[in-house]
């Protein structure tokens, strides 16, 4: 039977105690920094060499499709009641609402290090201790909205931007690509700063501190963000009515993206799953 994802600003005081409990169990249990070393090692760019499967490629959305679905299985596995919910970030756009309370993700870093001293995730708390990532930090840190040189949540007119857009995605796969809807929603676009960065990528940007870069996975809100962006992909199925994950097949001898990215039958890393088995979630989970 199929589970639901609510909204997070929905969920009651119990559905949020049941969340951050089964959270912080996962990572006591060492399963947690599994999932911030897999997408570590995912996270490949334009300029690396070898396959992209979890960014700058079309399988953006199926890989982390499958990783929520990973997560959500670790999660059930300590409550089988609990589920991923998504934070709307066209709506509840404030360093106050919700997923930011004290019982659930806790608030922004302090003005001095950035270090995120509220809520079940604080370090002080000894129970969410950072121990895979690019740097040495041991403590959680955010920096909404970029106290240096500010910028804000994506609207839900660019939202709906990247939702009109009904070819799925398109030549040359990766950052790149001026059309389709896959980079609109995933948000590499041209220029620099603040300008370049769209729904997806700006909402990290925006979060900061360990929202930035691979290991990004360390902060909780990672999986809220991304329960959202997968909700568009299924808005966007339903809004076009037929359009498949594309390409349908690998690209040719000679194309530069040959064995860089996934395409509709081919197994994604690391799991060996399609993306064709993924395109129809509903027989697992719905959204509220």
């Amino acid at each position: 039977m199929a589970y639901t994802r609510k909204d997070v600003s929905t969920l009651t005081a119990a559905e949020r105690r049941r969340f951050v409990t089964a959270m912080l169990e996962v990572k006591r249990r060492g399963e947690y920094d599994e999932f911030v070393r897999m997408h570590i090692q995912y996270y490949v760019a334009d300029g690396d060499s070898g396959l992209r499967a979890a960014h700058m490629a079309p399988s953006f959305l199926p890989w982390h499709r499958q990783f929520l679905l990973e997560l959500e299985r670790a999660l059930r596995r300590v409550d089988s009641g609990v589920s991923v919910p998504y934070w709307d970030w066209t709506r509840d756009r404030t360093p106050t609402s919700a997923p930011w309370t004290k019982d659930l993700l806790g608030g922004n870093g302090r003005r001095s290090d950035r270090q995120v001293t509220t809520g079940p995730f604080a370090y002080a708390n000894g129970k969410w201790t950072i121990t895979e990532g690019v740097t040495d930090g041991e403590y959680l840190t955010r920096d909404f909205g970029r106290s240096s040189n500010p910028i804000e949540l994506p609207t839900r007119r660019e939202l709906d931007s990247a939702l009109a857009d009904p070819v799925y995605d398109t030549a040359p796969w990766n950052s790149t690509s001026s059309k389709g809807f896959r980079n609109r929603l995933e948000g590499w676009g041209s220029g620099s700063g603040a300008a370049s960065w769209h729904n997806h990528n700006r909402v990290h940007r925006w979060v900061g501190g360990a929202m930035l870069g691979g290991a990004s996975v360390n902060d909780p809100v990672f999986w809220l963000h991304h329960a959202f962006v997968d909700l568009q992909w299924s808005r966007w199925q339903q809004r076009h009515r037929g359009a498949r994950y594309l390409p349908a097949r690998p690209p040719g001898p000679g194309d530069s993206q040959r064995g860089r990215i996934v395409a509709r039958h081919e197994k994604m890393p690391p799991w060996g799953v399609t993306p064709d088995k993924l395109e129809d979630h509903s027989g697992i989970y719905r959204y509220a």
